[in-house]
């Protein structure tokens, strides 16, 4: 990834080009296995609201030495990423990491310019917002993608004109993020801070070139369960019986 973001043409910046195509995906087939006992939180606290940022860039939820390890790479303008968060964790937070089976680490793949500011907004704040923002922000795709679609060439052309620390910035008020933010809880000033910070958009420039270079992944949402990358998974009824099969 370039130090600095070309502004795409609209159409290209809504492509879902590496956002996995759901009709390839297939079911895993799992044999049957006891239920794994649950692992008690600290007392006074419970796995779901216990978020953590890793080494490797991501935030955790649940137990941090969990036996079976979930890590997902999403794209915050991916729509199966965000099909995925609204019918899957919510049985994924009740059934497994509430009782400390199962952790899940979520890493930002970063696609585009968009999928970028919007990253940044819901690392903004750090750790324990960071979950409910991303489901917020899948929320808000439609509206955000609307306006994307309303960018001129001329919008384009002035954003990538501008100093990379200012380019996101820029871009947050056309598609409405910086209205989010605020509806949010950050402020403006807060959110012309995280919008320009260099060593977290390092950082997510960081992730991406792991994914790619190391992992190799294809596309969005990719998951890996004890460091094992999942082949054709991008749905709960292929996901939870590989959760079950390790062990969760």
């Amino acid at each position: 990834m370039k130090s600095t973001f070309a502004i795409a043409a609209a159409a290209a910046i809504l492509t879902l080009a590496g956002c996995q195509d759901k009709a390839t995906e297939n079911a895993a087939e799992g044999n049957a296995v006891a239920s794994a006992p649950a692992v008690a939180p600290p007392a006074g606290t419970e796995w779901v609201s216990t978020v953590t940022k890793t080494a490797d860039g991501g935030f955790l939820i649940g137990n941090p030495n969990a036996k079976v390890k979930l890590v997902e790479y999403l794209s915050m303008t991916c729509p199966h990423c965000a099909e995925f968060g609204q019918t899957a964790f919510p049985p994924l937070r009740d059934k497994y990491i509430q009782k400390g089976t199962v952790s899940l680490e979520v890493r930002n793949y970063v696609r585009d310019p968009i999928d970028v500011t919007a990253s940044l907004i819901a690392r903004c704040n750090g750790a324990e917002p960071f979950l409910p923002l991303t489901e917020q922000l899948f929320g808000y795709q439609n509206a955000m993608f609307d306006r994307a679609q309303k960018l001129t060439q001329a919008d384009q052309q002035r954003i990538g004109a501008l100093p990379q620390e200012q380019q996101f910035g820029a871009l947050a008020p056309l598609v409405g993020l910086d209205e989010f933010a605020r509806q949010h809880g950050i402020s403006d000033a807060k959110l012309k801070t995280c919008l320009s910070d260099k060593a977290a958009l390092d950082e997510l420039v960081a992730i991406q070139k792991k994914a790619n270079e190391e992992l190799k992944i294809l596309g969005t949402p990719t998951f890996f369960i004890n460091d094992k990358m999942l082949e054709a998974t991008g749905t709960w009824e292929a996901l939870e019986p590989q959760l079950i099969a390790a062990g969760a």
